[in-house]
């Protein structure tokens, strides 16, 4: 028996292999496909990639050789990354009131969160009282508070001083600042730290023309900030979220690119009214939606630290300045409604491609998102996959852990160009509002959201449970009853109770505080901070303040999930079986032997199985008459002919005689694509071809708006 070595040299025992060595092995397997054809994967941020990375690859690529915490911040914004601090767990909590919000955050902090995120209704977030709002935007997806007494009973026996802080108030921070600071100074809390963000082009793109004017609203960012620097609170103020550019389908390279030059935007508005760049910076918070193509979106993240660091040095900020602060949010636009507890395995590698991408703090989606407000079993799930990487998987051990990838430092470098290329094109634009005036970013989204349509409606790519592997024994799920009516109702008798209340004896005092506020910019927070301690709500703050008719009208973003039109599929399946008692049949004419018809039968219902339909597959059949009867007895409306091209020229004029004996009004689909035949087949009769790279989608919506 042959002696093991004492050492293992791997240089001298495993001596490589040079590229075109590999490369010529790779052709030859290919059997004459063309390379490029075949192995370069041509992605909707318009990169190629490579099927392997090699040295060559970063040797003009300084960014392997950084530091956290130093130059560009590409491997991380703090030199100890996660080592020393986790990473925070930001998780939404989008209960409709403050007492419902406390019970879930007080259950959650206990279990691992460390961010107290407040999401916020749509009345809260337009500074309207809950009886000034319609149901829908009272306590739906977000928050309702309105007053003091609400954020008493937000945080009822929570400590803010322990967590971390996260709120994105979209157009204006103000009025909701102020009533969080009149807490604050009611319970004498002087050190808080987080994020309570404006980020006006946010309600921009989701509204498309805001309620007053975007100088006021950068007046107001203005003042938050400038307030915050005097009194010295350890809160970011500035916020740019890309996930609504996620959302609405956009590429990596796009919602980067648009996210720094929104950023660049604020940065000027900022230095207009009279603060310093490196003042601003630091009060900056970057949110970004984190999608499912894993090794895109580690690179995102840090060239996003890569193109801030580039900004600050053009507006020759310090080195401090240009460490950016990044939030991550699991994209909705990944979420399905079929097959959810799939979700959580979306939701798992989006949280790790943003943990190994560097981000500072973490919403991971709840499966159920997709229906209604997450319960308590989707939360713990939501949470722990991030507690999980943490403890089990370990991620916080190491900084950057994909720093030095031959394929991860090169894609970075290419998202970086391709994004400042694009911020430069909006730069000469006008910047990123006039761009949006333009509706230039919408169309370029459009673009790349309708290129991911067709892709899926081709399954070239794959949304799984949806467009392929579709869960047939699944029945429809419903949405989450979210009961706007009631809770409009009974937020709006409670505030109009608070109004009373607080009018009996500090009434006046609460007009003459209004009345300064609109008289007097300079002292604006501190006299909303009076006014919401003498019991004034958020809606009467929000009048008061001085405003002007709307300046900006955009194209809005439409935001969509990638599963929607799938979704559309199974529910015009069920619909169906409402009507009928069962879901609509395909009968599969497996002609011939086994391997004659095996693999486009399972090609077929894998097909067909995307739409709900109820594929009735038999075995093989000898003649077409047995096939006919087959058909016929099943109740099918609709037969796929399944054998091979070499069968069909013969096979299908047979089959289509005896199955329209059979039922005239038989659709009859062939499996399989063979081009000489088409005409052939067409005039025989046949409704349609099924193979690689058609359209799903369209075929069985077709089928099922006809039946």
């Amino acid at each position: 028996m042959s002696k093991l070595s004492d050492k293992l040299d791997l240089k001298k025992d495993f001596p490589g292999a040079s590229y075109d060595e590999w490369k010529l092995a790779a052709e030859k397997d290919l059997k004459g496909v063309p390379f490029d054809k075949k192995l370069i994967t041509r992605t909707y941020e318009g990169i190629d990639l490579n099927p392997i990375y090699t040295k060559n690859d970063i040797e003009n690529n300084p960014l392997a050789e950084n530091f956290p915490g130093f130059e560009n911040f590409v491997r991380g914004s703090k030199p100890d990354g996660h080592v020393k601090n986790n990473w925070y767990v930001s998780q939404e909590l989008p209960y409709p009131t403050a007492e419902e919000f406390n019970e879930a955050l007080r259950y959650d902090l206990e279990r691992g969160q460390t961010s107290i995120n407040i999401k916020l209704d749509k009345a809260t977030l337009h500074c309207m009282d809950p009886d000034m709002a319609e149901a829908g935007e009272v306590g739906i997806d977000g928050t309702s508070l309105s007053c003091i007494n609400d954020l008493e009973k937000a945080f009822n026996k929570v400590d803010l001083q322990r967590y971390h802080i996260f709120s994105d108030t979209v157009y204006n921070s103000l009025p909701f600042f102020s009533l969080f600071a009149a807490y604050l100074k009611k319970h004498k809390i002087d050190k808080v730290h987080g994020c309570i963000l404006a980020d006006p082009y946010s309600c921009v793109v989701r509204c498309g023309q805001p309620g007053y004017d975007t100088d006021s609203a950068f007046d107001d960012m203005y003042k938050v900030t400038k307030w915050c620097i005097e009194n010295n609170y350890d809160i970011k103020t500035i916020g740019v979220n890309g996930t609504n550019y996620v959302n609405a389908g956009a590429s990596a390279v796009q919602e980067l690119a648009y996210v720094i030059s929104t950023a660049i935007d604020y940065i000027n508005r900022m230095l207009e009214r009279g603060l310093k760049i490196d003042e601003i910076a630091p009060r900056f918070n970057l949110t970004f939606g984190i999608s499912t193509f894993y090794f895109m979106e580690v690179a995102k993240l840090r060239a996003a630290r890569i193109l801030w660091s580039n900004v600050i040095d053009a507006y020759k900020g310090k080195e401090s300045s240009k460490a950016i602060t990044i939030h991550g949010k699991s994209s909705l636009y990944n979420q399905t409604q079929n097959d959810i507890y799939v979700n959580l395995l979306r939701t798992t590698t989006e949280a790790f491609s943003a943990i190994a991408g560097g981000v500072n703090s973490l919403h991971t989606n709840a499966f159920d998102e997709s229906l209604g407000t997450p319960d308590e079993f989707s939360r713990r799930l939501a949470r722990n996959t991030q507690i999980i990487l943490q403890e089990e998987s370990h991620l916080n051990s190491v900084i950057d852990p994909a720093g030095g990838s031959y394929y991860i430092e090169s894609l970075t470098a290419a998202i970086a160009k391709k994004a400042w290329q694009i911020i430069q094109s909006l730069d000469k634009e006008g910047g990123m509002l006039e761009a949006l005036k333009k509706n230039i970013p919408q169309s370029e989204i459009a673009k790349t959201a309708e290129d991911r349509k067709k892709d899926f409606a081709k399954r070239k790519n794959v949304i799984v449970g949806n467009n392929m592997y579709a869960n047939v024994k699944e029945d429809k799920i419903a949405l989450k009853d979210r009961k706007a009516e009631e809770i409009h109702r009974i937020r709006s008798e409670y505030i109009k109770r608070i109004r009373v209340e607080g009018n009996t004896g500090k009434h006046g005092e609460i007009l003459e505080i209004l009345q300064s506020i609109a008289n007097n910019a300079d002292k604006t927070i501190d006299l909303a901070v009076e006014a919401y301690l003498k019991g004034a709500t958020i809606g009467e703050i929000g009048k008061t303040l001085p405003r002007k008719d709307p300046d900006v009208s955009v194209e809005t973003l439409n935001f969509h999930r990638a599963s929607e039109i799938f979704e559309e599929l199974r529910d015009m399946s069920f619909d169906y079986k409402d009507r009928n008692g069962y879901l609509p049949k395909i009968f599969l004419a497996t002609m011939g032997p086994v391997k004659q018809h095996k693999a486009r039968a399972d090609f077929a219902r894998g097909f067909f199985e995307v739409g709900g339909f109820d594929v009735i597959y038999r075995k093989g059949f000898d003649t077409a008459e047995e096939a006919a009867e087959e058909a016929k007895k099943a109740g099918a409306a609709i037969t796929v002919i399944c054998s091979t091209d070499d069968t069909y020229p013969e096979l299908v004029p047979a089959l289509m005689k005896t199955l329209k004996a059979a039922d005239k009004n038989m659709k009859v689909i062939l499996a399989g694509y063979p081009k000489e035949q088409i005409d052939e087949h067409r005039k025989s009769g046949i409704y349609d071809f099924i193979y690689l790279g058609a359209d799903v989608y369209k075929l069985l919506k077709d089928l099922l708006t006809k039946l």
